[in-house]
């Protein structure tokens, strides 16, 4: 069980940084009042805060953050 903890950490860890990455770039073409080059945002200039990226990277977050709580109630259990 352990095992499958520490793999579902790696690709949590992978996929927030990929979410939180893709979002800063969102809101980096927006503040510099770019277009949209990711396709998160249905219109041109989108607020970033509004889009699928930025929930994304908080639930992705959210459960990063979850599974290191049990990843270290588990070993210290040990």
């Amino acid at each position: 069980m352990k095992k499958l903890i520490l793999i579902q950490f790696y690709l949590l860890l992978g996929g927030t940084i990929f979410a939180w990455t893709n979002f800063g770039i969102e809101l980096n073409d927006w503040l510099n009042e770019r277009a949209c080059t990711l396709g998160c945002s249905a219109g041109n200039l989108t607020n970033p805060f509004l889009t699928p990226c930025f929930y994304g990277a908080v639930f992705f977050l959210i459960a990063f953050i979850l599974n290191a709580i049990i990843l270290k109630k588990s070993k210290e259990l040990k």
